[in-house]
């Protein structure tokens, strides 16, 4: 099993791979070029923002929420306008979003971090009728926010701990208790970063500087990888007809020129047809 490339673009920070369910149509960001990326049958796509922009849910045919560094936004794909929801860190320059995606009650979790990485500079919030909430703090890499198929758990991790964390939610949705080790990368010196799961519960993990995209079982054990060309693979997304297809996006963030240039594919954006079976994205209810 091998993996295509679905996009030549190399984003220097290439993230948040989003299936639209409704078009048929994979959108994604380029963080620091402050780009949204996609392609359709007319070729590539792109809409350039004013700051970086960094993750998004579909809220209808023609609608996205996109989290930037200091909003959520309606962003209208047909025209380009956009409309602030709500404001997010607004009060400080330091932080931007990051990592982020849609609940199965309709909400929306996003994460911020020090655009330097800080140490413990960032956060995880949830949008969901109306009101933003932080619910954890003191994060300095917010990544892997993605959701159990039965609504049991969040799952999230702090890129910088090397651990993925599971967090028990309530019947809305919301924390019930306090977050618990799920995995502990450490001791094979792995970094987790975006993530996504499966119809049948399996967690796939994006691992920066690993070129690859890891599966594991709902007891966290390891399952299987499935390697891309791109160093820092950076978020995986199921896509396409049957959801079997896993988009990953990556980065050219951190690497030496000769290995970041023009023809190199890191930051590129691949596709790897039949790996599992992925589900749609929830709808943002806004």
């Amino acid at each position: 099993m091998s993996a295509e490339v679905f996009d030549d673009r190399r984003c220097f920070l290439g993230e948040g791979p989003l299936w639209h369910p409704a078009r048929g149509q994979l959108f994604w960001f380029d963080i620091i070029g402050q780009k949204l990326l996609s392609r359709d049958d007319s070729g590539p796509l792109e809409w350039v923002f004013d700051e970086p922009v960094s993750a998004a849910g579909w809220v209808d045919q023609d609608h996205l929420l996109i989290a930037s560094a200091s909003a959520l936004w309606w962003f209208d794909l047909r025209d380009g306008a956009r409309k602030q929801i709500c404001a997010l860190e607004q009060e400080t320059a330091a932080t931007r979003s990051n990592d982020g995606r849609a609940d199965p009650w309709g909400g929306f979790w996003i994460g911020t971090m020090g655009r330097a990485a800080e140490p413990g500079l960032g956060a995880i919030y949830r949008y969901f009728q109306g009101t933003l909430r932080k619910l954890i703090g003191e994060v300095t890499i917010p990544n892997a926010i993605c959701f159990a198929p039965d609504r049991s758990y969040a799952y999230f991790t702090d890129t910088a701990t090397q651990q993925l964390m599971r967090l028990p939610l309530d019947r809305d949705g919301w924390p019930s208790a306090a977050p618990e080790l799920f995995i502990d990368l450490g001791p094979d010196d792995l970094n987790p970063d975006g993530a996504v799961v499966d119809r049948n519960g399996t967690l796939w993990v994006a691992q920066w500087g690993a070129g690859r995209v890891a599966a594991y079982a709902l007891d966290g054990s390891f399952l299987r990888a499935v390697t891309v060309p791109g160093v820092h693979s950076t978020c995986p997304a199921f896509g396409g007809p049957d959801f079997s297809t896993l988009y990953v996006t990556s980065a050219r963030q951190g690497l030496p020129a000769e290995a970041a240039h023009d023809q190199s594919p890191h930051g590129q954006t691949f596709a790897i047809h039949g790996v599992g079976e992925g589900a749609p994205e929830p709808r943002v209810i806004l």
